[in-house]
């Protein structure tokens, strides 16, 4: 059996999510579906609405076969570093091929991949304070390779393409136009499919009435979101606040992606913000976009430090979510063949502070504060229904 991967976050899987999963299994011809999925915090710099778990069986519902946790310190990154984090898992489960969204499939991935993997380190050469990274990338882009970048998933597509470059066997490319909504559409457009952010906006009740839900996400999801208690920044925000107001300016300077002097700029916004828009508005500069803030939030937030996240990409793993029938019997046909470890049940030594899991385990903990159920311990992977 051939596998085809995904990287997915499902916050929360909606109807687009089932078109691009069809697509997948459609464009690749691929008997086996693995989604790399982000765990219970986002690449945005956000708690994910529904935890892993539930996200995990929706998946496993839909017909995804293998489900493995995209860990912390790739989940919650710049789209290179998610990207690479992503790759590295589903080139090690012996995917031959890559499915994703983008509003552009014009562009010849797999080409301009590899010619943006013989560039060097970007970041060492963005150094205009008056324009945040993603402009000066894009600017890059349009002088290098001619192309107008003015998407998340478009950066998004081109960073899988230059992560993919850099494989020892990199898969084919295989991009999926995206269909209806945008990726950062506020309200719901009327079809069966909606943005994520349009369904977390409606499901957090700031919108219409919850019924709306039905029409754009799958019934298990609609149930979900509407029974479950449902995860947010207005959730964790006392938590954040607690955290900054407590910190002395020196050790808040240590937390990880903390440059520049802006452990000054939190302690002074915080002050005088009331929830946790306000505080990212009161830290916005033409430097820094909300998205980059929102990830250095949580930083704060769950006490992260440049060691930890070292210890992950030194010592990468995969952590089995589920799987099907099928993807049980896919990873009896390549376990001789992996060259990570793979972890099925997370025990005490995996989970202690230096263990493999141990950074999961410790933010996993402060989602359980607002999710109220254990993820980690006496978790074993799902079984698809």
């Amino acid at each position: 059996m051939q596998a085809v991967g995904i990287v997915v976050e499902y916050n929360p899987l909606h109807n687009g999510h089932l078109y691009h999963l069809a697509a997948a299994r459609q464009r690749s011809g691929a008997k086996v579906v693995v989604a790399v999925m982000s765990g219970n915090f986002v690449q945005r710099g956000e708690p994910a609405i529904l935890d892993k778990w539930t996200r995990t069986q929706a998946a496993l519902d839909q017909g995804v076969d293998l489900v493995v946790e995209l860990p912390f310190a790739a989940a919650v990154a710049p789209a290179d570093r998610f990207a690479t984090g992503a790759l590295q898992l589903l080139t090690a489960l012996q995917c031959k091929s890559l499915v994703f969204g983008t509003e552009d499939t014009s562009i010849d991935y797999q080409q301009v991949g590899r010619k943006l993997a013989t560039l060097p380190n970007l970041h060492e050469y963005f150094r205009d304070y008056q324009q945040t990274y993603a402009t000066q990338l894009n600017h890059f882009y349009q002088e290098t390779l001619h192309l107008n970048i003015d998407s998340p998933n478009q950066l998004l597509g081109l960073s899988y393409a230059t992560a993919n470059a850099q494989l020892a066997q990199p898969m084919r490319l295989l991009p999926v136009a995206r269909k209806n909504a945008q990726y950062l559409d506020q309200d719901l457009n009327g079809t069966a499919i909606a943005s994520a952010t349009a369904i977390r906006r409606l499901a957090l009740g700031q919108s219409v009435a919850a019924r709306s839900l039905a029409t754009v996400v799958p019934p298990m999801i609609a149930h979900a979101l509407q029974q479950q208690k449902l995860a947010s920044w207005t959730d964790f925000y006392p938590y954040l606040r607690y955290r900054i107001l407590s910190t002395p300016i020196a050790e808040l300077g240590q937390i990880y992606q903390m440059t520049e002097g802006l452990e000054y700029r939190f302690h002074s916004a915080i002050k005088t913000a009331p929830d946790f828009p306000s505080l990212l508005r009161g830290l916005k500069t033409k430097r820094y976009t909300y998205t980059r803030l929102q990830r250095l939030c949580l930083y704060v937030l769950l006490n992260i430090h440049t060691p930890a996240i070292r210890q992950v990409e030194q010592q990468p793993y995969i952590h089995l979510l589920g799987f099907s029938q099928r993807g049980q019997e896919y990873l009896h046909q390549i376990k001789d063949q992996l060259d990570l470890p793979l972890i099925a049940r997370v025990s005490q030594k995996i989970g202690q502070e230096q263990g493999l899991l141990g950074l999961e385990v410790r933010v996993d903990d402060v989602y359980a504060q607002i999710n109220g159920h254990e993820q980690n311990f006496n978790r074993p992977p799902l079984r698809a229904k």
